[in-house]
Protein backbone atom coordinates (compact mmCIF):
# COMPACT_ATOMS: atom_id res chain seq x y z
CA UNK A 1 0.00 0.00 0.00
CA UNK A 2 1.50 3.24 -1.12
CA UNK A 3 1.62 5.82 1.68
CA UNK A 4 0.03 8.64 2.35
CA UNK A 5 1.36 12.39 2.51
CA UNK A 6 0.30 14.35 5.31
CA UNK A 7 -2.05 16.88 3.42
CA UNK A 8 -3.53 13.71 1.67
CA UNK A 9 -4.47 12.77 5.41
CA UNK A 10 -5.79 15.68 6.04
CA UNK A 11 -7.66 16.17 3.12
CA UNK A 12 -12.05 16.06 3.63
CA UNK A 13 -12.71 16.16 0.04
CA UNK A 14 -16.27 14.42 -0.83
CA UNK A 15 -16.55 14.19 2.96
CA UNK A 16 -20.05 15.71 4.53
CA UNK A 17 -19.66 17.27 8.04
CA UNK A 18 -22.04 18.40 10.46
CA UNK A 19 -21.12 20.98 13.26
CA UNK A 20 -24.48 21.88 15.79
CA UNK A 21 -24.08 25.38 17.03
CA UNK A 22 -21.61 26.17 13.92
CA UNK A 23 -21.99 30.42 14.10
CA UNK A 24 -20.86 30.77 17.64
CA UNK A 25 -17.84 31.84 18.88
CA UNK A 26 -15.96 28.54 18.71
CA UNK A 27 -18.00 26.52 16.45
CA UNK A 28 -17.98 29.22 13.36
CA UNK A 29 -13.68 28.44 14.05
CA UNK A 30 -13.90 24.59 13.94
CA UNK A 31 -16.71 25.09 11.03
CA UNK A 32 -14.43 27.29 8.80
CA UNK A 33 -11.31 24.57 9.73
CA UNK A 34 -13.38 21.59 8.10
CA UNK A 35 -14.31 23.41 4.97
CA UNK A 36 -10.73 24.71 4.50
CA UNK A 37 -9.96 20.91 4.63
CA UNK A 38 -12.41 20.49 1.39
CA UNK A 39 -15.55 18.70 3.72
CA UNK A 40 -19.04 20.10 2.39
CA UNK A 41 -20.60 21.27 5.72
CA UNK A 42 -24.35 20.88 7.23
CA UNK A 43 -24.37 23.98 9.93
CA UNK A 44 -27.23 24.55 12.30
CA UNK A 45 -28.57 27.28 14.27
CA UNK A 46 -31.61 27.99 16.22
CA UNK A 47 -32.84 30.23 13.80
CA UNK A 48 -32.15 29.08 10.16
CA UNK A 49 -31.80 32.17 8.59
CA UNK A 50 -28.97 32.73 10.31
CA UNK A 51 -27.23 28.97 9.83
CA UNK A 52 -28.24 29.37 6.15
CA UNK A 53 -26.03 32.80 6.40
CA UNK A 54 -23.07 31.21 8.16
CA UNK A 55 -23.03 28.23 6.29
CA UNK A 56 -22.96 31.04 2.93
CA UNK A 57 -20.12 32.37 4.14
CA UNK A 58 -17.67 29.28 4.41
CA UNK A 59 -15.06 28.47 1.81
CA UNK A 60 -15.85 25.93 -1.05
CA UNK A 61 -19.38 25.10 -2.16
CA UNK A 62 -22.80 23.24 -1.09
CA UNK A 63 -22.65 23.95 2.32
CA UNK A 64 -26.30 24.33 4.09
CA UNK A 65 -27.74 25.80 6.77
CA UNK A 66 -30.16 24.36 9.21
CA UNK A 67 -32.34 25.37 11.78
CA UNK A 68 -31.95 22.70 14.89
CA UNK A 69 -33.07 23.43 18.60
CA UNK A 70 -30.96 20.78 20.92
CA UNK A 71 -33.90 20.83 23.56
CA UNK A 72 -36.32 19.39 21.09
CA UNK A 73 -35.00 16.02 20.32
CA UNK A 74 -37.66 14.61 18.69
CA UNK A 75 -36.33 16.51 15.69
CA UNK A 76 -33.25 14.83 15.08
CA UNK A 77 -34.07 11.85 13.23
CA UNK A 78 -35.73 13.76 10.80
CA UNK A 79 -32.67 16.57 10.93
CA UNK A 80 -30.23 13.46 9.78
CA UNK A 81 -32.43 11.85 7.07
CA UNK A 82 -32.71 15.24 5.30
CA UNK A 83 -29.22 15.81 5.61
CA UNK A 84 -28.63 12.52 4.13
CA UNK A 85 -31.62 12.79 2.11
CA UNK A 86 -30.03 16.50 0.18
CA UNK A 87 -26.27 15.50 0.51
CA UNK A 88 -26.23 11.63 0.38
CA UNK A 89 -24.25 11.20 2.92
CA UNK A 90 -22.62 12.05 6.45
CA UNK A 91 -19.17 11.15 7.58
CA UNK A 92 -18.11 13.87 10.58
CA UNK A 93 -20.74 14.82 13.70
CA UNK A 94 -18.99 17.54 15.82
CA UNK A 95 -21.37 18.46 18.55
CA UNK A 96 -21.05 21.54 19.34
CA UNK A 97 -24.37 23.43 20.24
CA UNK A 98 -25.09 24.18 23.86
CA UNK A 99 -26.79 27.09 25.68
CA UNK A 100 -29.34 26.99 28.48
CA UNK A 101 -29.74 28.12 32.14
CA UNK A 102 -26.17 29.12 33.67
CA UNK A 103 -27.35 29.13 38.10
CA UNK A 104 -25.05 29.56 41.10
CA UNK A 105 -24.79 26.36 42.98
CA UNK A 106 -27.04 28.18 45.76
CA UNK A 107 -29.95 28.79 43.10
CA UNK A 108 -29.28 25.74 40.35
CA UNK A 109 -32.45 23.86 40.21
CA UNK A 110 -33.79 20.37 38.82
CA UNK A 111 -34.80 22.19 36.52
CA UNK A 112 -31.60 23.51 35.41
CA UNK A 113 -29.73 20.50 35.36
CA UNK A 114 -32.50 18.71 33.35
CA UNK A 115 -32.43 20.97 30.75
CA UNK A 116 -28.91 20.89 30.33
CA UNK A 117 -28.14 17.17 30.13
CA UNK A 118 -31.23 17.32 27.69
CA UNK A 119 -29.45 19.71 25.72
CA UNK A 120 -25.52 18.84 26.26
CA UNK A 121 -25.55 14.98 26.61
CA UNK A 122 -29.24 13.80 25.73
CA UNK A 123 -29.33 15.46 22.40
CA UNK A 124 -25.50 14.61 21.78
CA UNK A 125 -26.19 10.83 21.94
CA UNK A 126 -29.42 10.68 19.33
CA UNK A 127 -27.36 12.86 17.14
CA UNK A 128 -24.34 10.36 17.01
CA UNK A 129 -26.45 7.46 17.23
CA UNK A 130 -28.32 8.33 14.14
CA UNK A 131 -25.24 9.35 12.30
CA UNK A 132 -24.18 6.05 12.85
CA UNK A 133 -26.96 4.61 11.99
CA UNK A 134 -26.56 5.97 8.67
CA UNK A 135 -22.82 4.91 8.17
CA UNK A 136 -23.89 1.44 9.55
CA UNK A 137 -25.94 1.34 6.70
CA UNK A 138 -23.35 2.42 4.33
CA UNK A 139 -20.69 0.30 5.51
CA UNK A 140 -18.65 3.58 5.57
CA UNK A 141 -16.20 4.59 8.41
CA UNK A 142 -16.85 7.57 10.74
CA UNK A 143 -16.28 10.18 13.28
CA UNK A 144 -18.59 12.21 16.04
CA UNK A 145 -15.98 15.19 17.95
CA UNK A 146 -18.33 15.93 21.50
CA UNK A 147 -17.57 19.14 22.23
CA UNK A 148 -16.41 19.00 26.19
CA UNK A 149 -15.04 21.44 28.66
CA UNK A 150 -11.64 20.99 30.44
CA UNK A 151 -14.26 21.77 33.52
CA UNK A 152 -15.46 18.22 32.64
CA UNK A 153 -11.76 17.21 34.12
CA UNK A 154 -11.49 19.06 36.55
CA UNK A 155 -12.68 22.04 39.35
CA UNK A 156 -13.01 25.54 38.97
CA UNK A 157 -11.18 28.33 41.18
CA UNK A 158 -13.55 29.58 43.34
CA UNK A 159 -10.97 32.29 43.54
CA UNK A 160 -11.38 33.58 39.96
CA UNK A 161 -15.32 34.05 40.20
CA UNK A 162 -15.52 35.98 43.68
CA UNK A 163 -17.63 39.15 43.19
CA UNK A 164 -17.80 39.28 39.59
CA UNK A 165 -20.81 38.82 37.61
CA UNK A 166 -20.64 35.17 36.28
CA UNK A 167 -20.09 31.96 37.89
CA UNK A 168 -19.00 28.29 37.34
CA UNK A 169 -22.17 26.48 36.78
CA UNK A 170 -22.89 23.02 38.36
CA UNK A 171 -25.11 21.88 35.90
CA UNK A 172 -21.99 22.87 33.33
CA UNK A 173 -19.71 21.06 35.35
CA UNK A 174 -21.88 17.65 35.40
CA UNK A 175 -23.07 17.53 31.99
CA UNK A 176 -19.32 17.90 30.42
CA UNK A 177 -18.26 15.68 32.96
CA UNK A 178 -20.63 13.52 31.86
CA UNK A 179 -20.49 13.96 28.29
CA UNK A 180 -16.65 13.29 28.45
CA UNK A 181 -17.44 9.55 29.79
CA UNK A 182 -20.16 8.77 27.58
CA UNK A 183 -17.87 9.34 24.44
CA UNK A 184 -15.46 6.70 26.40
CA UNK A 185 -18.20 3.99 26.48
CA UNK A 186 -19.23 5.17 22.51
CA UNK A 187 -16.09 4.89 21.59
CA UNK A 188 -15.90 0.95 22.69
CA UNK A 189 -19.04 0.09 21.24
CA UNK A 190 -18.55 1.75 17.89
CA UNK A 191 -14.97 0.75 16.60
CA UNK A 192 -16.42 -2.07 15.17
CA UNK A 193 -18.31 -0.13 13.03
CA UNK A 194 -15.26 1.66 12.36
CA UNK A 195 -16.66 5.09 13.73
CA UNK A 196 -14.31 6.58 15.67
CA UNK A 197 -15.45 8.59 18.93
CA UNK A 198 -13.76 11.69 20.70
CA UNK A 199 -13.82 14.79 22.59
CA UNK A 200 -12.70 18.27 22.81
CA UNK A 201 -11.96 19.93 26.29
CA UNK A 202 -11.38 23.35 25.31
CA UNK A 203 -10.27 25.55 28.06
CA UNK A 204 -10.65 29.50 28.90
CA UNK A 205 -12.32 30.57 25.52
CA UNK A 206 -13.88 33.85 26.65
CA UNK A 207 -15.63 35.97 24.03
CA UNK A 208 -14.89 39.09 22.42
CA UNK A 209 -18.06 40.21 24.46
CA UNK A 210 -16.78 39.11 28.06
CA UNK A 211 -12.99 39.68 27.55
CA UNK A 212 -14.06 43.86 26.95
CA UNK A 213 -16.91 43.90 29.30
CA UNK A 214 -14.76 41.91 32.15
CA UNK A 215 -11.23 42.45 32.46
CA UNK A 216 -10.80 41.85 35.56
CA UNK A 217 -12.07 38.02 35.19
CA UNK A 218 -10.12 37.28 32.23
CA UNK A 219 -6.84 38.84 34.09
CA UNK A 220 -7.75 36.28 37.03
CA UNK A 221 -8.14 33.05 34.55
CA UNK A 222 -4.71 34.29 32.83
CA UNK A 223 -3.28 33.39 36.14
CA UNK A 224 -4.41 29.68 36.19
CA UNK A 225 -2.85 29.06 32.68
CA UNK A 226 0.56 28.11 32.60
CA UNK A 227 0.77 30.04 28.71
CA UNK A 228 -0.36 33.13 30.68
CA UNK A 229 -3.13 33.66 28.03
CA UNK A 230 -6.71 32.67 27.01
CA UNK A 231 -7.34 30.52 24.28
CA UNK A 232 -8.25 31.75 20.29
CA UNK A 233 -10.64 30.06 18.57
CA UNK A 234 -8.55 29.26 15.46
CA UNK A 235 -6.35 27.06 18.18
CA UNK A 236 -8.98 24.58 17.65
CA UNK A 237 -8.66 24.34 13.84
CA UNK A 238 -6.25 21.86 13.45
CA UNK A 239 -7.57 19.39 16.11
CA UNK A 240 -10.73 19.54 14.85
CA UNK A 241 -9.72 18.32 11.75
CA UNK A 242 -7.34 16.04 12.80
CA UNK A 243 -9.73 13.79 14.43
CA UNK A 244 -12.37 14.27 11.38
CA UNK A 245 -9.99 12.95 9.16
CA UNK A 246 -7.70 9.66 8.36
CA UNK A 247 -4.96 11.86 9.74
CA UNK A 248 -6.77 10.66 12.73
CA UNK A 249 -7.38 7.27 12.27
CA UNK A 250 -6.23 5.37 14.91
CA UNK A 251 -7.72 7.91 17.81
CA UNK A 252 -10.74 6.96 19.80
CA UNK A 253 -11.86 7.01 23.32
CA UNK A 254 -9.79 9.74 23.57
CA UNK A 255 -10.61 13.16 25.79
CA UNK A 256 -8.15 16.03 24.06
CA UNK A 257 -7.39 19.22 26.61
CA UNK A 258 -6.46 22.11 24.70
CA UNK A 259 -6.23 24.50 27.41
CA UNK A 260 -3.12 26.21 27.66
CA UNK A 261 -1.56 23.72 30.35
CA UNK A 262 -4.54 24.48 32.83
CA UNK A 263 -4.83 21.14 34.02
CA UNK A 264 -1.31 20.45 34.07
CA UNK A 265 -1.07 22.44 37.55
Amino acid sequence: MTERTLPQLLDLSGRVAIVTGAAGWLGSAMSRALAEAGATLVVTSREAERAQGFADSLPGHGHIGLALSQEETEQIPGFVADVVNRLGRVDVLVNNAYGTTAPSIDSASAEDFDRAYHAGVTAYFLLAREVVHHLHTRGAPGSVINIASMYGVVASYPDAYTDLPVNSPPNYHGLKGGLIHLTRHLAVYWAKDRVRVNAISPGAFPSPRVRKSMPDFVGRLNQKVPLGRMGEPEELKGLVVLLASDAGSYITGQNILVDGGWTAW
